[in-house]
């Protein structure tokens, strides 16, 4: 991604997460991201257009970094808990991005059925983790695609507390937590 186009991308995501994706227009997109209108026409020629390169190259490089991260570990409880850190972390780090993705998950306009469409691309690398958790014996076997869905759901959730709560999460015990939560369930 050239340096224009990086900086059409973070201010998309800006612009969106403030001012929602009806609320977000082409002049406050070029204007936040100090581009002539002509320049940011150039490199997408609408809003929607916009929003789904954000959302598909967002998602893509969140579903690389954390294959990426859990490359490394050769356990699989490790690989598990690798990933919850690292999206964890990715969540904090692109709050905004975040934001646009959590505002635009429902409804059926095309931009939200291609953000599920991306959301279940991200999720395969999920379920693969799992499913190799349950081949090693490490995890009971179970629906992996229900599973994937309620681990991404689960880290979401870890998520939105954050941003709720306005806390500085301890990561660790966060991820501590949600790793008792996940293996051990709420049984006693």
């Amino acid at each position: 991604m050239n340096k224009t186009k990086k900086a059409i991308f973070q201010s998309a995501i800006e612009i969106f997460s403030k001012a929602g994706y009806n609320g977000a227009t082409m002049d406050d997109i070029a204007i936040n991201a100090g581009v002539a209108k002509g320049t940011l026409y150039y490199h997408f020629k609408s809003k929607e257009e916009i929003f789904n390169y954000i959302i598909t190259n967002g998602l893509e490089m969140m579903r690389v970094a954390v294959e990426d991260a859990v490359k490394a570990e050769e356990n699989t409880v490790l690989k598990i808990r690798t990933m919850c850190k690292f999206q964890l972390e990715l969540i904090y780090e692109n709050k905004d991005f975040f934001k646009v993705i959590m505002s635009q998950v429902w409804g059926q306009e095309l931009r939200q059925v291609e953000l599920r469409k991306c959301i279940e691309e991200y999720l395969k690398t999920i379920e693969r983790f799992l499913q190799e958790g349950m081949d090693n014996g490490v995890l009971k076997k179970s629906d992996s695609n229900f599973m994937a869905y309620t681990f991404f759901g689960t880290l979401f959730s870890a998520a939105i507390y954050e941003l709720i709560n306005a806390e500085n999460t301890d990561i660790e015990m966060l991820i501590d937590n949600l790793m008792n939560f996940i293996f051990k369930g709420i049984e006693m």
